[in-house]
């Protein structure tokens, strides 16, 4: 690549609509526009996980809806982590191609998808396409967005950087949240919750269109430790082989620091996606929530990681290291899972209880994320920083064929879901509405309730149940006569229906339980993996050692520029 263009549309040859297209800046933009570019990335990767997510808060729904099996539900999940991980070497391109068209017309495609196909998908089969097709799209376009984070922040300042790109998957699930837990007591269906996401996602690529720049590949391929480095960085970039800087870039890559990091985050986020995709379920099935009401403990759990994302970025800058905070976040998610993992036996758990256990879980969560992003980039600047989109697209690979094996492995460790995702919700409505009547039911023995229901006629049977009611309940026969009647006037579907899968859900309920603790000591296990590949990464332990790296950096940067001028 020989020529760069103008930083702005206006300036750009060929005229605004060219400007569309080639969005390069061939200066280090201001601290106003530098932040006006990250605050637009942010923005776009919030409403990408929006998009992504947005299935998780209807799942129960959209498997009633489609007559789906649990198993079948979670393959879908899987097949779009798998597709999204091929996405994701495809973007390593944007070392060449660039980032900020990929956002941007990803946004586009994306938006479309979400609002027209996905809720008017006639079948499973179609929904789960194009929901694959949502996640190639957004696998490419999720490793552009941290790169163009990367391009607009020094090192120095981050991992501050980091943590408002880091709020993307979590404010996008907070809004996944806020919104469905607002709106899906009123709105007629769970389409809604699609319409009202592809809508924000095609607002945003309008953002993004007239938007959103991007640094030209002989700014961008420099490493940058500081904004002072902002005057060398233009000054070699005047000199620098880009082609050279490019070649095999995969073998560049392929090192145990960059793939030993990336497997750590994909296994310690195990944790992280089944709960995007799995809570809603969780909460629903085992702890009776409505819909709405396991989305608003979503909302708990994505304020408080959003919040700790920004404050340990801040504080992870002001400190210069990383490393300490990752293990820190390391140890305090693994006891917060496990207190979390103890409370699947103990249904009487209140709403609030699960309000701090998982709130504080998701701080723990942030402060080891954060400052892993941070580092993580920075340990592909080691190897070489013209090719960061490449160790992004390593990264994005890794973490969704993890993600994608472990959320196959769910049904197997998981395995009797299924009745309850179908029929747990109708049976708990059916068994509320006439808790009074089938407790009458449980009152008569099993042999008068055959007759009964053999010959409703039968004078003898029914006298013989009178009885039973009112020794059972102590209650007087006139009593218990109008409690058999009531019996009588349920609807001969309903009662059917909890007979048939009554016991079904029971029984389920009560192995389920067992099977998602074994899921959660396995989310532990990944936590567990994470502590020690921290040591692989770049970065110093001591606050003292980085800040004697940061002065001994910016008077190299001197010496440079002092070289360049005589």
């Amino acid at each position: 690549m020989t020529a760069v263009v103008s930083g702005t549309a206006g300036d750009v040859s060929g005229g605004w609509t060219r400007g569309l297209w080639h969005r390069q800046l061939d200066h280090y933009p201001s601290t106003g526009k530098r932040m006006l570019y990250l605050s637009i990335v942010v923005i776009a990767t919030v409403v990408l996980y929006y998009e992504l997510y947005v299935g998780g808060a209807v799942a129960p729904a959209i498997i009633a809806h489609y007559h789906m099996s649990f198993p079948y539900y979670v393959y879908i999940s899987v097949f779009g982590n798998l597709i999204g991980a091929f996405a994701s070497i495809v973007a390593g391109l944007a070392d060449r191609w660039g980032r900020a068209n990929l956002v941007a017309y990803g946004l586009a495609v994306t938006g479309v998808l979400i609002l027209f196909a996905l809720p008017n998908a006639p079948d499973k089969l179609t929904y789960g396409i194009v929901f694959a097709v949502v996640s190639f799209v957004e696998g490419i376009v999720l490793v552009a967005t941290p790169a163009l984070v990367r391009d607009f922040s020094p090192q120095l300042g981050r991992a501050s950087a980091m943590g408002f790109w880091t709020l993307g998957p979590v404010v996008g699930s907070l809004v996944l949240s806020e919104v469905s837990s607002n709106t899906i007591g009123f709105l007629p269906d769970w389409q809604s919750q699609f319409i009202i996401c592809g809508i924000a996602g095609l607002v945003v690529f309008v953002v993004a269109l007239f938007g959103l720049r991007e640094l030209s590949p002989r700014l961008r391929d420099q490493l940058m430790v500081s904004l002072r480095d902002r005057q060398l960085v233009e000054a070699k970039a005047k000199g620098i082989d880009i082609n050279q800087s490019l070649r095999n870039p995969w073998r560049q890559m392929l090192h145990l620091d960059i793939i030993g990091s990336a497997f750590a985050i994909a296994v310690f986020l195990i944790i992280y996606y089944t709960a995007v995709g799995f809570f809603t379920i969780y909460f629903t099935t085992l702890f009776g929530y409505s819909l709405a009401e396991a989305n608003g403990l979503g909302n708990w759990f994505w304020a408080f990681d959003a919040l700790a994302l920004i404050v340990v970025g801040i504080v992870s800058d002001l400190t210069k290291v990383r490393k300490p905070f990752m293990i820190f976040g390391a140890i305090g998610s693994v006891v917060m899972t496990i207190v979390f993992a103890d409370r699947v036996h103990h249904p009487e758990t209140s709403y609030y209880t699960f309000v701090w256990i998982i709130s504080i879980m998701a701080v723990f969560l942030a402060i080891a994320y954060a400052p892993w992003m941070a580092s993580f980039t920075e340990t592909v600047e080691r190897r070489n920083p013209a090719l960061t989109a490449t160790g992004l697209a390593v990264w994005g690979w890794i973490v969704r064929i993890v993600v994608a094996v472990s959320i196959a492995a769910i049904p197997f460790v998981i395995s009797s879901m299924t009745p309850l995702v179908q029929y747990g919700a109708q049976v708990q409505e059916l068994s509320t509405k006439y808790a009074p009547q089938l407790a009458t039911l449980k009152a008569i023995d099993p042999a008068t309730l055959a007759a009964l229901s053999a010959n409703p006629q039968d004078t003898a049977a029914a006298t013989k149940a009178v009885g039973e009611i009112a020794t059972a309940q102590h209650v007087d026969a006139a009593t218990a006569v109008g409690k058999l009647q009531a019996v009588a006037a349920v609807p001969k579907a309903d009662l059917t229906f909890l007979q048939t899968y009554g016991p079904q859900v029971a029984g389920a309920a009560a192995t389920t339980r067992g099977q998602w603790q074994n899921w959660w000591w396995v989310c532990v296990g990944g936590e567990i993996v994470f502590i020690p590949l921290i040591f692989v990464m770049a970065g110093r332990w001591s606050p003292r050692r980085a800040r004697e790296d940061a002065a001994a950096h910016q008077k190299q940067v001197e010496e440079e520029l002092a070289l360049l001028k005589s």
